[in-house]
């Protein structure tokens, strides 16, 4: 009796909802493509991040983004871009193919993180018909139309709320590893701006020291008295 209901509750909504999330390492002057084969109707979002790991190098992380439909049109070009998110729906059945490209001159080795969100779009006409309400409409004395009216819209306000959190619980979910990348690159910048002050603290102390070295051999040689024998 339950397990049915649960089954119409998600898809009476009309949707299905998926999530993948990713990451891969965008190596210097090259690119990666990616695609999903999609459906008239279905949306789909493709949200990212860049960072870096290696120690040093942090500083310009940007990249170019680009989708293309199966007409091989773009949907969106971003160029020099460092996070992004971006939304559609498929006016087309075939392959969508989004590349994440890193042929910038200077470029270096970047950590992309990235999701993808797919929306599947389900016909209404889709949806299996729970037996317990096609029962009740087949024998009134067991369910009246106005309660089966009651429960449909029961069912289609749950179906909503679920989907409202499917969708809130993949934004968090985003916005996490959105946060590890984010500190990672903080982190980088911050350590890598702290090498280069030792270094230059080094550099000073260090011009200081022959500095004064050369003031005082230069002063002893001033005041030195030669004797001619």
């Amino acid at each position: 009796m339950f397990f049915p209901s649960v089954a119409k509750l998600l898809l009476a909504a009309g949707f299905v909802h998926s999530a993948l999330a990713h990451n891969i390492q965008l190596p210097a002057h090259g690119r990666e493509c990616f695609h999903e084969t999609l459906h008239r109707d279905d949306k789909m979002t493709v949200t990212f991040q860049v960072g870096d790991r290696e120690f040093g190098s942090a500083g310009n992380l940007d990249i170019d983004f680009w989708i293309t439909n199966p007409q091989g049109q773009y949907e969106t070009f971003d160029k020099s871009v460092s996070n992004g998110d971006f939304s559609f729906d498929a006016k087309h059945d075939g392959k969508y193919t989004y590349c994440f490209g890193n042929e910038h001159w200077g470029a270096h080795s970047k950590e992309v993180s990235f999701n993808v969100h797919g929306i599947v779009y389900v016909s209404e006409t889709d949806v299996p018909a729970d037996p317990l309400e096609t029962e009740g409409k087949e024998d009134p004395r067991i369910c009246g139309q106005a309660v089966i009216g009651e429960e449909l819209i029961g069912t289609n306000t749950r179906a909503l709320s679920v989907r409202h959190l499917s969708e809130l619980l993949a934004q968090v979910k985003d916005e996490q590893s959105y946060i590890v990348i984010r500190e990672r690159t903080h982190r980088n910048t911050a350590e890598s701006t702290n090498s280069r002050v030792k270094w230059w603290n080094l550099f000073v102390i260090g011009l200081v020291v022959g500095e004064s070295v050369f003031q005082v051999w230069w002063l002893r040689r001033f005041f030195e008295v030669k004797r001619v024998v």
